[in-house]
C-alpha cells in the first residue's frame, strides 16, 4: 500500500443502543442490511488496510425516526459512545457528531455540546431528511453556527424520497444521486457562498458531481443572483472522499475537478464489504496518473489540514 498512515474520513460505527433503535423502527440504510460492528473489528480492519485513524460517523438513516425528543436522545447517546472511543484511542479514532435534523434547535444544541464538550472532529448530516435537502432555508441557522465555528461537515447520503429500483438497494444507485442533489441544492441556495469558513466533505467522490459539474452551472439561468462561474467555484469548495469511488472511471473525473487538497481517503467500513473495499484500495494504490505528492495528500496530508490534531499523531 502507498501509506501506513491513512486517515479514513468515511468510516462508520454502529453503537449497540443505536442498532436497537434501528431494529425497533425497522430501519435500514436504504434497504442495505445492517452489518456487524465493534471497535475491535474496526481496528483489525484498519491494521489490514494501512489506516491509522478512522473518523467515525453514524450512517443512513441518521438519528431522526419521526420524533424530536427521541432523535435528540439517539444523537446524544451515539455521540457520547463515539467520544469514549476517541478518548480511549485518539490515535485510532475520531468522530463526526450526529445531529437530530430536521429539528434545528436540537441540532444546534447537540452541535455545541459535541464540539465543545465531547471534542468531536466535526458533524455528520444526512443528504436529506424526509425529502428536505440541505439547502433548505430552514437550516440556515445551523449553517451559520457551523460556519462561525469553522466546522468540518461530513455529508452522508440517505435514500431519496422516491421508490427504490427493484434489485438495487439505495446505497448502490440512489445514494450517489442524493449526494449530488443536496450539493447542488446547497450551492444554488447560497449555502456555500455565504459560509466559507466551514469545510464540507461529500461522500463517495460527490456522487456524480465531478462528472456533471459544468452541466449544473446552467442552473444559474434559473436562480437570480448566481452566475455559472460562481456556481462552479462554489461546487469546487466541496471536499470529497474516495469511498467506493477510486475506480478507473471515477477517479480521473474526481482528480480533474476537485480543488488541490480536497480529496480524502474513505473506506465506508463496515457497510462496504471489506473485499470490495480492499479492491478499491488496490485501484487507488495502483493508479498511475497522480501528480507528485497527490497520493500522500489523499492518504493523509489533506486530512491533517482539516484535523490538525492528527498532524502529530
Amino acid at each position: 500500500m502507498s501509506s501506513a498512515r491513512r486517515v479514513d474520513v468515511h468510516q462508520h460505527l454502529i453503537p449497540p443502543a443505536y442498532r436497537e433503535v434501528m431494529d425497533r423502527h425497522g430501519a435500514t440504510a436504504g434497504g442495505w442490511p445492517t452489518p456487524a460492528w465493534d471497535a475491535r473489528s474496526a481496528i483489525a480492519m484498519m491494521d489490514r488496510r494501512s489506516i491509522a485513524t478512522g473518523v467515525l460517523s453514524i450512517s443512513s438513516p441518521g438519528t431522526h425516526f419521526g420524533d424530536d425528543t427521541e432523535a435528540r436522545a439517539v444523537a446524544r447517546g451515539a455521540n457520547e459512545y463515539a467520544a469514549e472511543l476517541a478518548k480511549d484511542r485518539p490515535d485510532r479514532f475520531g468522530f463526526f457528531a450526529a445531529l437530530p435534523l430536521p429539528d434545528v434547535d436540537g441540532a444546534l444544541a447537540e452541535a455545541a455540546y459535541a464540539l465543545d464538550e465531547l471534542r468531536a472532529d466535526g458533524v455528520v448530516l444526512m443528504s436529506n431528511v424526509r425529502g428536505r435537502y440541505l439547502g433548505d432555508k430552514e437550516y440556515e441557522a445551523l449553517w451559520a453556527e457551523l460556519d462561525a465555528r469553522g466546522a468540518v461537515v461530513f455529508v452522508h447520503p440517505d435514500a431519496p424520497p422516491m421508490p427504490m429500483l427493484e434489485g438495487m438497494p439505495a446505497p448502490l444507485l440512489d445514494f450517489p444521486f442524493d449526494t449530488t442533489r443536496t450539493a447542488v441544492h446547497m450551492t444554488l441556495n447560497g449555502v456555500m457562498s455565504r459560509h466559507t469558513r466551514m469545510k464540507v466533505i461529500l461522500s463517495h467522490a460527490g456522487g456524480f458531481l465531478p462528472y456533471a459539474a459544468w452541466r449544473f452551472t446552467v442552473g444559474a439561468r434559473f436562480n437570480p443572483g448566481t452566475t455559472p462561474e460562481g456556481v462552479l467555484a462554489d461546487l469546487r469548495r466541496f471536499y470529497f472522499d474516495t469511498a467506493l469511488s477510486a475506480t478507473p472511471s471515477a477517479l480521473p473525473s474526481l482528480l480533474a475537478f476537485a480543488a488541490p487538497g480536497h480529496i480524502l481517503y474513505g473506506s465506508d467500513f463496515p457497510f462496504a464489504p471489506e473485499e470490495y473495499g480492499a479492491l478499491i484500495d488496490s485501484m487507488l494504490d495502483g493508479y498511475e496518473g497522480f501528480e507528485p505528492g497527490q497520493s500522500d495528500a489523499i492518504d493523509r496530508g489533506s486530512a491533517e489540514v482539516l484535523f490538525p490534531r492528527l498532524a502529530s499523531a
